[in-house]
């Protein structure tokens, strides 16, 4: 039986650091921040379902809200907003290292993804290896702007799930833009799934966890 995810609040640092922990019943020492997407926050049913599966296996796992989401109960980010939201996954990262002995990931949905990316490209020391969710490419509909300026700065591994169905981009345009990053890569594609991969409001797609965690443990043996 797995413990109870616990509230999570640091206010020692700025920006504040706020969301759910998941304590494994037996830890392997590694730990992972996961956030969400633009229109989300830390209690998104896929960060919860795959927090859950990724505790189980014996990783630690902060789900956190990025600071404009503390800053606002709802709406997406504003154009201003990017750079604190890096900030504050610094501190979610900083504030796991303090419990965790081992490797540390950072992961996010969409939106929390992309700026996990971002970040790393800038911090290349900050974690062993990214995890990204239906990462947003391009806006829909308009696939010519594309999202990949720092990619080639990206150092570290980086899983990628994205479903077939993503407006945001289809697993073969960001195939294409994986070839920028000089680092590990590897696309896990989701037959059928949209940019929600299949969780969008009480709908679960229940093998998606479990599908992530094998490929994640694989990925980064």
């Amino acid at each position: 039986m797995l413990p109870s995810p616990e509230t999570f609040v640091d206010t020692s640092v700025d920006p504040h650091v706020r969301g759910f922990i998941h304590r494994p019943a037996a830890s392997a020492g590694k730990g992972l921040v996961l956030t969400h997407g633009a229109g989300s926050n830390s209690r998104a049913p896929l960060l919860l379902a795959l927090a859950e599966v990724f505790s189980a296996a014996g990783t630690m796992v902060l789900r956190c809200d990025l600071p404009y989401r503390q800053s606002r109960s709802y709406g997406p980010p504003r154009p201003g907003d990017a750079a604190r939201d890096r900030a504050g996954l610094t501190n979610a990262v900083t504030a796991l290292r303090k419990l965790v002995s081992g490797r540390m990931f950072l992961g996010g949905h969409s939106y929390g993804g992309r700026q996990a990316t971002m970040l790393c490209a800038d911090q290349p020391g900050l974690v062993e290896g990214l995890l990204l969710l239906s990462y947003p490419l391009h806006p829909p509909g308009k696939p010519d702007q594309l999202r990949i300026q720092h990619l080639p700065k990206l150092q570290i591994p980086a899983l990628f799930v994205q479903g077939t169905r993503d407006p945001f981009g289809s697993p073969e345009e960001l195939e294409s833009a994986l070839s920028l990053i000089p680092a590990k890569t590897r696309l896990l594609r989701i037959e059928g799934g949209g940019h929600d991969l299949g969780f969008k409001g009480k709908a679960q797609q229940e093998e998606l966890p479990a599908l992530v965690l094998a490929e994640f443990q694989k990925f980064f043996a």
